[in-house]
């Protein structure tokens, strides 16, 4: 009976080459063709023509191992998984390799992350770990990161963890944000709910453009609310 090499891909434990931006997880595309050639050198794949969905794309590729093609699709996205409007070239282009490895996982290396998984079934040893005295130093832990306004009765103050997801710290920000408008009695109040906290919603720009237009557009909602008090 032939060796399946499928078995043999998804059993190889990728978690030390596995990238991480903002909140989402990426096996190294480089380090995964590599692996893939290494196990089939006749391995190839190649880009289908992108599909527009309205103004979102849709990228494909083929990639043929062990003598058999299979095709995987993706589409453009940013960090937060979620569809890029009109994408440029190099969103195009970073998400084309993340479909490439999609494709090579489907081939059995580093499927089981998409399976939401931590280890793969019969783990394989890549090479042999090198040996300790039994004195393995512990990475110190990452101290927790402080955000906060100036001081003032409507200052905002964040404390958390420094790996803490990035999606729960945009959320907090936007429910207290909203809340400390809905107490907001006049014009002035909301003007310097914005002014004390400004490096808070300045960070908030920067790590979720959506979400900040979005709150901004509740400022301007609340202070039209208030016109003359």
């Amino acid at each position: 009976m032939s060796e399946n090499n499928f078995i043999k891909l998804a059993s190889i434990n990728v978690g030390d080459h596995i990238e991480k931006k903002q909140n989402l997880s990426y096996l190294s595309w480089a380090w995964a063709v590599d692996h893939l050639m290494r196990h089939d050198p006749m391995a190839n794949w190649s880009f289908h023509e992108p599909q527009m969905y309205g103004e979102t794309m849709m990228v494909s590729c083929t990639v043929t191992a062990f003598g058999k093609p299979i095709t995987m699709h993706l589409p453009v996205m940013d960090h937060r998984n979620q569809a890029i409007k009109n994408p440029d070239a190099f969103a195009v282009n970073k998400n084309m390799m993340r479909c490439l490895v999609k494709a090579i996982a489907c081939h059995g290396l580093g499927l089981y992350i998409y399976a939401g998984e931590d280890l793969p079934e019969g783990e394989e040893e890549e090479q042999p770990k090198p040996k300790t005295n039994g004195n393995v130093a512990k990475a110190a832990p990452k101290p927790p990161a402080k955000v906060e306004g100036k001081t003032g009765p409507w200052q905002m103050v964040f404390t958390t963890d420094a790996d803490a997801d990035l999606p729960a710290w945009i959320g907090i920000v936007m429910e207290t944000a909203r809340m400390a408008l809905t107490q907001a009695a006049t014009e002035k109040d909301i003007m310097d709910i914005f002014k004390v906290n400004r490096v808070i919603f300045d960070r908030l720009k920067a790590d979720a453009p959506e979400d900040y237009t979005a709150l901004m557009a509740d400022f301007t909602k609340r202070k039209n609310e208030l016109k003359g008090n």
